[in-house]
This record gives C-alpha cells, structure tokens and sequence, in this order.
C-alpha cells in the first residue's frame, strides 16, 4: 500500500500579497519569496527582526522537520510546544545557541510562558475594558461613575494582580537557579561574578521570545500593548521606550493595570514589578503560592478559580468554559502559522450556543459581587497535604541539534536537497517497494515444492496430506484443508 503524506506538504499558509493587475484586468498573487526585502516579511521585537510570514518552501520544511510529532500528546491540538515550535523557526539565527535551546524547553520556563498566557489574556480584556469607559467618561455624552463602578475596578485590578504573582512566582524560581535551573544562573559557583553582558543578550533574547509566543498565542492581536507590558513586567517603567503606538495611560487607569503595589522609586534602587508583587502579599493571597504544587484545601471560590485554570491542560480547557488564546483549539481550524481559517470555522458550525472555543463569542469581564473581597477575607484554609504532579513531555536531544543546525537544513533544501512532497514520495514508493516475487519464481517454488511432496506422500497420513496428483488442483482452487499445507504455501510459495 503506498502511503499518502499529503497533510506535511500541501500548503496551507499562502504567504504574499494580492495586488490588481491592469493589463490582465484582475487579481495577482505576489508570493513572499520574490518579497525577501519587504517590510511585510518582519516583525521588530526588542531590536531583532522576526519573520512575520514565511513561504511555501520555508512551511514544507518546517512541517516535515520541525513539527511536533504526531506521536505526542494531544497532537491535533494547539499546546504551548506548537506555538514555541514555531517561534523558534521564526527567531533570527543567533538566538540558536544550544543553551539557550536548552533553556527555552526546560519545564521551569514552560510554565513561565503558561503563566504568561492566562495573565495577558486578562490583561487585554481590562486593557479594552480601560478603552471602553475611556470613551464612556469622555464628550457630551459623557456618563457619571458611581461608587459600585469603582468598588469594581478594584476588584478587576485585584484579579489582575493576582495572575500577576503567579507570574512572579514562577519567575523567582528561575531566577533562584536551583534543581534543573542551575546551570543557567548568572553567579558563577566559585569566584560568584556574573556574566554581565553574556546575562544581558541572553535575558534580551528571552523577552523577544517570550513576547513573540504570547502575542501568537493571543491570536496576533495587541502586539504594541503585549510588548510594552511585557518590558514592564520583567524590568520596569524606567527601560520602557517611549515610542508613538505605546498607549499612554492615565494615573487611575495605571492604577487599575498595574496594581497596588506598584510603586516607582530611583531606577539604582527599582526593583521589577513582578518581584514588587511577592514583597506585599495579602493573607487571603497566599495559597496562590502553592497553586500548582499543591492541592488548595479551602473555602475561598476565588484561589479554586484560580487553580483550575492553571492546572487544567490546554486541550481540556473547553471543559470549564476557559479560554486562554488558541491553546486547545482544533488544529484543523489553524494554518501553519496559526492563524485563524475562517472558512473552516464556518464549516464547523460554532455559534453562541455552542462556542467551546470562545470563537464566536467575544472575551467578556463578569462582573464581580461587590462583597467579594470581605467574603475571602473571611474564607478558611485548611492544611494542603495533596501534592500536585506535572507532566511535561520533554524534547529529545536530537531535537535539539536540529534546532541549532535549523539554517543548515534550510540551506541545505534550498540548494538542491529534494523536499518529499507528494508526488516524489509517490514515485519512490513505486521504484522501491517490492510487491513480492515474480511469476517465474512462485512457478518456479511451486514446482520444487510439488516433487518434495511426492516423495513425502506415502509417509503422510491421509488426513493432513494432498497426493501429488491433487496438489495442482487444490492450490488452483483455493481448497487447500489442513494446516501443514498452509504453512508450507506461506513459507515457501510467497517469500521474497
């Protein structure tokens, strides 16, 4: 049977541009590999130039040799491995150094990027929601706000900066250097000086990265608003630029965003926001802590909400009604760069009713009970004696190599390694397997069989042999009865 791997080769992602022709009166296509200098071909982040788009080639290649296997774990959903998979084969080429591949796949980081995830995709939702009433304060028909209006800003900025310290909390972790974490910690073990300007490309590097997945991850929208948050986050309002498309908030609506705990000092003596979170944490916050590790045991609905989220998987997030980005989304509604097919959306049939994935429907903010913050200070917290295991599938170490030699493979098709599309594929299967032995050679078999038989007839009793006369005939006719002759057929008749 000649196998069809159809899915590693026809395109889906058409990279180019459509333009209109007049002298052919009507559309044209301009693919992006005529566009090798095109402002549309990449992305700035941070000062390096991601690709924002590739071409058919460069998506054969990434489909053949740097997808995620189909024989992992839910393998026709979109997990945070797809969406980093393809952030390193968009990344520039000095970012494949090995221990920075090392560090990107270790399970540390890879909650890291979860924690990212779910911060930001209720980071943007209070971003929209600042814009609306904005808009709302704003002209002649300007609304009043009331004291219910503003007990729930708190409320949504107090949500906020919780997600925020399960941020910093797996960010302390790495930054500590301990277990799998060691070899990348900036104190030297003996002489303890830190690699200053090797700390900086690297920790640089990481933000490009992490940047580039979330902003993938939250369906390629807010881009501005997902890389001045996150420059903010990891250092300060000090190093962030002041560039045009940033947002410019007010003070109330900075207070909102960034929390209580936000505080600007001298930069000599600033600290980042995430680690300003675990420095003032309420009493009522502190089993976020331990969500993750171990079991929350308690009365407060807010810390359960909470470790749902977190600790259920992306491909079963559409259990509890959650959505984080395009994690656990159908592969089949995605193109290689992960962007949204709408056709095969509408072939799916989603509607208000039955939206799983939340792509219908619009992200919403749910109001908040207005006694929420009294009621969880008065919950209960019992001993948490459940621990909590994670399951992180690792990367091979050949994998590995492949990443790091990623230019060598790309160079290597480009000048002249034949791509196994469908048609090459076919043609190999054909020129190469073998079908079984020729007609002589099964005639050939059948007769040194036949004369072997005979001169065994005499000696076989009458149930379990066929007298030579008859061999011809049975075997014609397919009425061959007993099982030494069957044996004697495979074995002998069909073998190559």
């Amino acid at each position: 049977m000649i196998r069809i791997y159809a899915d590693t080769y026809v395109p889906k992602y058409r990279s180019g541009k459509w333009s209109w022709d007049t002298k052919k009166d009507g559309l044209h296509f301009e693919p992006h590999n005529d566009l090798e200098d095109a402002k549309e071909r990449y992305i700035e982040t941070n000062g390096y130039k991601f690709l924002r788009t590739i071409n058919q080639e460069e998506e054969m290649i990434f489909r053949q040799q740097y997808v995620r296997s189909e024989a992992t774990f839910d393998t026709d959903t979109v997990v945070i491995n797809d969406v980093r998979d393809l952030v390193l084969f968009l990344m520039p080429k000095e970012f494949l150094t090995m221990k920075f591949l090392e560090f990107i796949h270790k399970p540390a980081v890879h909650r890291l990027i979860h924690a990212l995830i779910i911060y930001f995709e209720y980071f943007l939702r209070l971003v929209e929601f600042v814009l609306v009433r904005r808009d709302e304060l704003a002209g002649d028909m300007a609304q009043i706000q009331s004291e219910q209006t503003n007990e729930m800003k708190r409320i949504f900025s107090i949500y906020l900066s919780q997600y925020r310290m399960l941020v910093a909390r797996n960010y302390s972790v790495i930054l500590k250097g301990q277990g799998d974490m060691a070899q990348f910690y900036h104190m030297k073990e003996i002489v303890h000086i830190s690699a200053t300007i090797k700390d900086k490309y690297f920790h640089e590097q990481f933000l490009a990265v992490t940047i580039q997945i979330v902003w993938i991850a939250m369906h390629r929208r807010a881009y501005n608003v997902i890389e001045m948050e996150m420059n903010r986050l990891f250092r300060s309002e000090h190093f962030v630029t002041d560039r045009p498309e940033y947002l410019k908030f007010t003070p109330a609506e900075k207070s909102l965003l960034y929390g209580r705990n936000n505080k600007i000092v001298n930069y000599r003596t600033q600290v980042s926001p995430l680690i300003q979170e675990l420095e003032h944490i309420a009493d009522e916050d502190l089993p976020i802590l331990w969500i993750g590790e171990r079991k929350y045991r308690g009365t407060d609905t807010r810390i359960v909400q909470i470790e749902l989220e977190y600790i259920v998987p992306g491909p079963q997030l559409f259990m509890i009604d959650v959505a984080h980005g395009i994690l656990g989304h159908p592969k089949i509604l995605y193109d290689t760069m992960l962007n949204l097919d709408w056709p095969a959306v509408r072939f799916a049939n989603y509607s208000v009713e039955h939206d799983p994935y939340h792509i219908v429907r619009q992200p919403h903010l749910q109001i908040p009970n207005i006694d929420e913050v009294k009621l969880r200070r008065m919950s209960k917290n019992y001993d948490q004696f459940f621990k909590v295991y994670r399951i992180y599938e690792p990367s091979s170490r050949h994998m590995l190599n492949k990443w790091s030699q990623r230019e060598k493979v790309i160079n290597f098709y480009r000048s002249g390694g034949v791509l196994d599309d469908i048609y090459v594929r076919c043609r190999k299967d054909i020129m190469k397997r073998t079908y079984g032995p020729t007609v002589m050679n099964i005639i050939a078999k059948y007769f040194k069989l036949v004369s072997r038989l005979r001169k065994k007839a005499h000696v076989m009793k009458e149930d379990d042999t066929i007298s030579a006369r008859s061999i011809p005939i049975s075997i014609a006719s397919g009425t061959m009865r007993k099982k030494p002759l069957k044996q004697i057929a495979s074995e002998h008749y069909f073998e190559e």
